[in-house]
């Protein structure tokens, strides 16, 4: 993200499009480094802005909605939320994602349930930004979509709704009507690097809020809350038809993600970002009306997710300790190959300046981002032999070498086709290096990390080599 977001203003929509990212979180991220740098804390500083915004806006949603508890109790779950929590330390769009699902919700509620017409704008525009800063925005597009039924169902101004509805997801897709020949590239081009389809029973949900229990405790307050909502005297009544909002949207989203996984890359509890924020206003406003009991169940909840590193990792990646070993041996024009290719820009961000870089797809021009387009094409026309022979000759005698591999064994995720086949490139590599080490082209100098701590996403090591002849 930071190597995005580094590039001029006239550069990021060209790198956006290869990188198959939208571009609403990175150009905010370009001027908060300009403003306050790029170290990692600086960074994750924006993230927990985003994280911390939710606060204020969920007391808002649920006084403005459900009165002055349940205000109180929204704040409260967000400012405990483990998804946020998470997110508010690294460097990616989801704290922002949650925000904008939160204020699209209160603008839906708003407008089409208490019929305050004059919040649909918040809606639209809610909207529009969500599929500025992620395509997964579309889960939600869908599952706000689905909510439309049970307001209408419970309106007596049906045609009313229709016609909002119609205008406010027309403006919104007219808002993003500019970036849509960027998302069209992307969908035929961009390489799903992570797609695998989910095994039924995935626990997305209890992911997003902080574990079974949570699920657990939320749920119980949740069935005292909104078991009167279901008499026949309430059915009708816009509280009613809040509740069915606030269950219809997640659960269409996880819906459509669960189908739509059997085809593209939807399927990764992240991407339920938006989600996040009905089902803690579902939360705060069952607990609203269990009164006692919801009251227990918000403390109870706070207790389970008072302590982060129970849901948060704390050491995500080796690089850094893998560039502050090798940093100090390499040498300006030395060569650094990354065997997982989209680790090339975090190789980038942690070794010294001067370096050249290169992945097993070959020569990489630009190490400050991934190019995704046409990539598992990319990366499985290439000749192993012949790109590292090619790559090896560009030494000068005595230029290093500097080669990273990801660490896979017992890890998961590498059954995509992306990660296949990256694991069974970064090992062909291996052994070619190790045959040029024998035949005395190469000598190995150092390796790193010596001491491995177990990280959770990205594990690497890597062996430095000179040439030698």
């Amino acid at each position: 993200a930071t190597g995005i977001a580094s590039h001029s203003l006239s550069e990021l929509p060209g790198v956006l499009r290869r990188g198959g990212a939208s571009p609403l979180y990175y150009l905010l991220l370009h001027f908060w480094i300009d403003a306050f740098g790029s170290g990692a804390s600086a960074t994750h500083a924006l993230s927990l802005l985003f994280g911390l915004l939710t606060i204020p806006v969920a007391m808002w949603s649920g006084q403005s909605l459900f009165g002055r508890r349940a205000g109180f109790m929204a704040a409260v779950l967000f400012a405990f939320s483990s998804f946020l929590t998470r997110y508010a330390q690294e460097t990616q769009c989801y704290e922002l994602m949650v925000l904008l699902g939160l204020l699209a919700t209160a603008g839906f509620l708003h407008g089409f349930v208490y019929r305050r017409r004059r919040w649909l704008w918040l809606l639209a525009l809610s909207l529009a930004a969500m599929l500025y800063t992620q395509g997964a925005a579309v889960l939600f597009w869908f599952a706000a979509a689905v909510a439309i039924v049970p307001v209408y169902i419970c309106s007596d101004d049906r045609r009313g709704i229709l016609r909002d509805a119609a205008i406010s997801f027309a403006a919104a897709t007219i808002l993003y009507l500019p970036w849509l020949p960027t998302t069209i590239y992307q969908v035929v081009h961009v390489t799903a690097a992570w797609h695998y389809t989910p095994l039924l029973g995935a626990t997305v949900p209890s992911v997003l809020l902080g574990g079974e229990r949570v699920d657990v405790t939320l749920l119980v307050a949740a069935v005292i809350g909104v078991v009167p909502l279901l008499g026949r005297s309430n059915r009708r009544t816009p509280d009613a038809a809040a509740m069915w909002v606030l269950i219809a949207v997640p659960v269409a989203a996880l819906a459509l993600a669960r189908v739509s996984s059997l085809f593209a890359p939807v399927w990764a509890s992240r991407y339920f970002a938006p989600a996040v924020a009905p089902l803690l206003l579902l939360g705060a406003y069952s607990s609203a009306r269990a009164r006692v009991l919801g009251v227990v169940a918000i403390v109870l909840c706070i207790g389970f997710l008072a302590d982060p590193s129970s849901f948060a990792p704390s050491y995500k990646s080796d690089m850094q300790d893998v560039a502050g070993e090798i940093g100090p041996l390499l040498h300006e024009d030395d060569l650094v190959v990354v065997a997982q290719p989209e680790q090339t820009t975090l190789a980038w961000y942690y070794l010294p300046g001067g370096l050249r870089y290169a992945s097993t797809a070959g020569v990489v021009s630009d190490p400050r981002y991934m190019n995704w387009a046409d990539a598992l094409m990319r990366l499985r026309d290439t000749n192993p032999q012949a790109t590292l022979t090619a790559l090896v000759a560009s030494l000068k005698l005595g230029q290093q070498l500097l080669y990273v591999r990801p660490l896979t064994e017992g890890a998961q995720n590498w059954h995509a086709p992306w990660t296949q086949l990256v694991r069974r490139r970064s090992a062909q590599w291996g052994e070619i290096l190790t045959s040029d080490v024998a035949a005395g082209t190469l000598r190995s100098v150092a390796w790193a990390p010596h001491y491995y701590r177990g990280a959770c996403c990205v594990a690497d090591s890597a062996m430095l080599y000179r040439k030698a002849s």
